[in-house]
């Protein structure tokens, strides 16, 4: 073979063999960054490191965790807050002693008993869905706990059952919010939570990272609305502020 057809042979092999790496590393790349979340149920199950730090932190009330289970059997599980974010949730109410709280999306009401859980005996949780069957799920567990009376369920627009509370004179006087429904309304959902919500309240927004897509939102209308949410929170002097990595990433928003 002469040298220049050598060469040339040469040449391909390496275009080859780097093509091939450069599809490997971007696959690598997108399904790290791209990974819908890193919850204990979704894309970190069965690694090690998780099992051990619910081993050694998870304390899962009994009735949640047949909730919890029962949920995972529906396809899409990945709905459900994750337990290590919802214990955190629980623990950072009964730490500013929540009496009321409000939820938007409930799904099969996983995070909607913890909640109810963790408030007091006349305490009230404002649950916001627009899907009963999903809701029906959960609601023998919520009865099994001994906490249904608890649970005000609206099934309807949660801006609707949001204003309904403002018209009721209820503008801040709840102690907790958290958010987690339709990404596109996420801005909305924050300013009325945020009227709604006393000084020294805390608003949970959960999917802040979006499985990394945050990074790259492109022309995505769910994802243009989550960071333009980040985006005005970290601007908004109204409140205090901390972004977790926790699951699917969820921001802390203290009201001042």
């Amino acid at each position: 073979m002469d040298s220049g057809r050598r060469e040339m042979v040469l040449g391909v092999t390496a275009l080859g063999a780097g093509l091939v790496v450069g599809v490997w590393l971007g696959k690598k790349l997108f399904s790290h960054r791209y990974s819908r979340s890193n919850k204990s149920h979704g894309g970190a199950k069965g690694d090690p490191l998780m099992e051990y730090l619910l081993q050694n932190s998870l304390r899962e009330h009994p009735v949640l965790k047949k909730l919890r289970k029962r949920t995972l059997k529906e396809p899409g599980n990945l709905m459900m807050v994750a337990c290590e974010e919802a214990q955190l949730l629980a623990n950072l109410a009964k730490l500013i002693k929540a009496k009321k709280v409000i939820e938007i999306g409930v799904y099969t009401g996983y995070n909607t008993l913890n909640m109810a859980l963790a408030v007091p005996a006349d305490g009230r949780v404002v649950a916001c869905d627009i899907n009963m069957d999903f809701a029906n799920i959960g609601k023998p567990f919520w009865k099994e706990a001994g906490v249904e009376h608890k649970i005000d369920l609206r099934i309807k627009s949660a801006s609707e059952t949001l204003d309904e509370l403002l018209q009721a004179g209820e503008a801040e006087t709840y102690d907790f919010a958290f958010i987690d429904a339709d990404k596109l309304n996420y801005g909305l959902y924050y300013e009325k939570c945020l009227q709604l919500i006393r000084k020294g309240g805390i608003i949970a927004i959960d999917n802040v990272l979006w499985g990394g897509n945050v990074l790259s939102p492109g022309n995505d209308a769910d994802t243009l609305s989550i960071t333009k949410l980040n985006e005005r929170i970290y601007r908004d002097s109204r409140v205090n502020i901390t972004m977790l990595s926790i699951a699917d990433g969820v921001t802390l928003v203290f009201k001042l």
